[in-house]
């Protein structure tokens, strides 16, 4: 009992520890709890939150925050609007022609495999090929019956997302309107003292706002090259293509691979085992490349490296708690529990002893 008593005194004796973590498991509990309920809210915050850095700037070029917070909100304003009516019809009218391509796939890929054991009889049986098969077809069955079962709750889906698009811009315009005032009403419900909470935050701010700015630049600038390059190779859903390399960026190491294979089976589907097939193959590794050793570095520089297994950890532990938002935010929230563990005060009871005697 003394080792836990003495371990417990050194990590937990401190009143700011207390504070820190009866926040985090405040907000953690209204995420848990509360979280689709408050989605439009939560969604608000996180946009507001970036678009507060283009506010700072103009406030530091002497631009009143008012005429600020009208002019980033209109830019915000126009680049919602080119993504519903401009990239969203691209984009939902070439997923619409991928899956209308499903099944042509999906007979060429019998055809490949059924010759799997005339060319390589040694590796492969044809009960092999017949139960590989069938396990395919069972998990495509799968995949369809999801599909319609999506589609059928399109309608609710349609009618929230549309009340979504009227509130969180309004809610986005007023959190960078009234962001002091927002701010000195929640310090009012704080202790007096929460120096801890307030360094945690600070270096959480200064990480995570780099790095969001640094990856929305990423993922714009690989996204487009993407799409420039499956484009003038003849790829077919370029722009979904090069949608989905863009997104691969936000997990490092993980998104990359999962992306590839797409890509790669549609350039196969549309080539076969051909030099373009090549070339789709080389594109996007070297776009990778040139963003993993490049891109990423000059664009998040300031921002703290993480293990890659911490970050492969974040992405299984909050991916598995929050779905494709905790996937999202899995660096964010890695970077808040790095920022939480530097921070933490530990007394050394050993130091403290030596002093005593």
């Amino acid at each position: 009992m003394q080792i836990i008593r003495n371990w417990f005194n050194r990590h937990f004796s401190d009143p700011q520890v207390i504070i820190l973590i009866v926040l985090l498991l405040t907000v953690a509990a209204v995420i848990l709890l509360m979280g689709k309920i408050l989605a439009p809210v939560l969604a608000s915050v996180v946009l507001a939150y970036l678009l507060e850095g283009l506010v700072g700037i103009m406030e530091r070029h002497k631009i009143p925050r008012l005429f600020a917070v009208i002019i980033v909100f209109l830019i915000f304003i126009l680049f919602l609007f080119f993504l519903l009516f401009g990239l969203l019809p691209i984009l939902s009218q070439q997923v619409v022609q991928a899956a209308g391509a499903l099944p042509a796939m999906v007979i060429h890929g019998r055809q490949q495999l059924m010759l799997l054991p005339e060319l390589y009889p040694d590796y492969f049986s044809q009960d092999q090929v017949s139960n590989l098969m069938n396990m395919l077809q069972t998990e495509l069955v799968g995949i369809s019956q999801k599909l319609i079962s999506i589609s059928v709750a399109s309608v609710r889906g349609v009618v929230t997302f549309l009340v979504y698009i009227i509130l969180m811009p309004l809610l986005v315009f007023f959190f960078l309107k009234d962001k002091v005032d927002i701010l000195n009403w929640l310090s009012a419900f704080l202790p007096d003292d929460c120096s801890l909470s307030f360094q945690v935050w600070r270096e959480v701010d200064q990480q995570i706002g780099n790095y969001t700015r640094g990856k929305f630049w990423e993922i714009l600038f690989v996204g487009v090259i993407s799409y420039a390059a499956f484009h003038m190779l003849g790829l077919q859903f370029a722009m979904l293509n090069g949608f989905l390399a863009g997104l691969s960026v936000l997990v490092p190491y993980v998104g990359v691979t999962v992306v590839f294979f797409p890509i790669a089976l549609m350039g196969y589907f549309q080539f076969g085992w051909s030099s373009e097939f090549l070339y789709v193959v080389l594109a996007y590794l070297i776009i990778q490349i040139l963003d993993g050793n490049l891109l990423a570095p000059l664009l998040l520089s300031e921002v703290v490296n993480l293990h890659p297994i911490a970050i492969i950890v974040a992405v299984l532990v909050f991916g598995g708690l929050w779905g494709f938002l905790g996937v999202f935010f899995a660096i964010p929230l890695a970077t808040l529990v790095q920022a939480i563990l530097r921070s933490w005060p530990v007394k050394n009871s050993l130091t403290n002893g030596a002093e005593k005697d």
